[in-house]
């Protein structure tokens, strides 16, 4: 016989659910946004675009000047341009004594930014300064008597912890929406923005015209500054990503008091370790930053990092993926002593530090035209043509010439490749020539998984192979 669940306990237990759910809801909405409202202000940045006339030179039409032959170069270079101003909107809040907090993307190339306050005032506002890196920037105004918002602390913010946004979008003015912590740290890439950001992510409903406006908690203390959505329609998608305010304050007081924004620079390459590698280098999980290219006398040489080294702690905080590590270090300033815990060849070392600035830099790099064989990885390789001019300065190893489909190295190396040095569990073996890099293939048998040191587009890169 079958025990039937009495009616009333069902009911009950539905009952007692229900109001855990809606008691774990905020009920104090409503007054966060009495309160912290008046500071956050709707932006309205004018720019000066340029357009060109879709009539051709002198308003005669591409295609007759064609028909008469006038080369398309010369039409494009003399054609004239016409001028148009253009409006985009965003949001922000005052974050002090005047000065204004938004998105540098929102007044990036404004002739005028005008800022409302919700009480209908209107300022136009002087761009003090902005940070790219951070997608960030400060405004002030000459007002009198101007509301300024709490700042909170972001990083006692925890994964599940309800928050509120306060913005424009799409310039529905003063919206409000909210939503949870989804996740911390996000290391997300869109216009050159993100290794010096670990992004809050949550599911607030964010849209064009929130960028820049303030993300609270339930104390009505700015946590963050909305800046991204993840959207394949352009709209909300459930994805947003705001600053935390522990950065943007950082930048903020460094942009008012300095004029510009220094971050601390280790001067290293990095990639992630996956469990293959962990392996390689004789790890016991895959964690940390691998550190793949030491620039010679930057912080990190000056310290004794070399490549093949892990980092797994810097300025007593975990360093978890190759993302956390740039996040760190960037916030700490120029000349700074930090220290690192560090994995090299399976043991763990502590290492001191004194930290450069960040610099901005590009390379190159030309592949070589001569090639020799080799087969254990599916890979052609060939030894650097020192008379060419383009190589002569190269560091020693092999140029990859092809990689077989299907093979060991496909999907891990690609044409072009410099191959320097392959480790194995402690050992390295330096790579100089074709007859190096055979010889060193020799101390490996089928399942091994070999660390790859090699050098793409100018940047070093440690991958790991799995010899078949």
């Amino acid at each position: 016989m079958t025990n039937t669940p009495n009616k009333s306990l069902i009911i009950l237990l539905s009952a007692i659910t229900a109001f855990n759910v809606y008691a774990n809801l905020p009920e104090n909405i409503s007054e966060l946004v009495d309160d912290s409202a008046p500071a956050v202000v709707n932006i309205t940045a004018k720019k000066e675009v340029s357009q060109r006339s879709s009539f051709g030179y002198g308003g005669i039409p591409d295609e007759m000047l064609e028909r008469f032959g006038i080369p398309r170069e010369f039409r494009e270079r003399e054609m004239p341009q016409q001028k148009r101003e253009a409006t985009s909107y965003g949001s922000g809040f005052i974050l002090k004594e005047n000065y204004i907090m938004t998105n540098f993307h929102v007044v990036e190339d404004a002739t005028e930014v005008v800022i409302s306050l919700s009480d209908r005032r209107e300022y136009v506002a002087e761009v003090v300064g902005v940070d790219p890196l951070s997608d960030l920037a400060v405004l002030k105004v000459q007002g009198k008597d101007l509301p300024t918002v709490n700042v909170g602390n972001s990083d006692d913010l925890k994964v599940g912890d309800w928050v509120v946004a306060i913005g424009s979008p799409f310039s529905f003015d003063f919206s409000v929406t909210a939503g949870i912590v989804s996740a911390k740290g996000r290391s997300i890439q869109n216009n050159n923005i993100g290794n010096y950001v670990p992004f809050l992510q949550t599911d607030v409903a964010i849209n064009p015209g929130n960028s820049g406006g303030p993300l609270f908690n339930l104390d009505g203390e700015v946590v963050g500054i909305n800046s991204q959505i993840y959207s394949r329609s352009g709209g909300y998608q459930g994805l947003a990503f705001a600053i935390p305010i522990n950065v943007a304050t950082d930048v903020a007081e460094q942009i008012i008091n300095n004029g510009e924004v220094l971050r601390g620079y280790l001067g290293v390459r990095m990639s992630e370790v996956d469990s293959d590698l962990a392996d390689a280098l004789g790890m016991k999980k895959p964690y940390g930053a691998l550190i793949n290219d030491v620039e010679e006398g930057e912080s990190a040489d000056l310290a004794g990092l070399v490549p093949g080294d892990v980092i797994i702690e810097f300025d007593d905080k975990e360093i978890k993926f190759s993302s956390d590590l740039p996040h760190v270090v960037g916030q700490i300033k120029p000349n700074t002593k930090a220290s690192a815990r560090v994995v090299r060849d399976g043991d763990e070392i502590n290492l001191d530090f004194i930290l450069g600035e960040l610099p901005v830099n590009s390379e190159s790099f030309v592949p070589a035209k001569t090639q020799s064989s080799s087969d254990p990885l599916g890979l052609k390789v060939a030894d650097i043509d020192r008379d060419n001019p383009s190589m002569a300065n190269m560091p020693d190893g092999v140029i990859v010439s092809r990689v077989n489909l299907n093979s060991a190295a496909s999907g891990k190396i690609n044409r072009g490749d410099l191959i320097t040095m392959i480790q194995y569990k402690g050992k390295k073996y330096e790579v100089s020539d074709v007859e190096s890099f055979t010889e060193a293939l020799e101390n490996f048998s089928s399942g091994n998984k070999i660390a790859i040191h090699l050098i793409r587009g100018g940047n070093r890169i440690i991958t790991s192979i799995t010899l078949t």
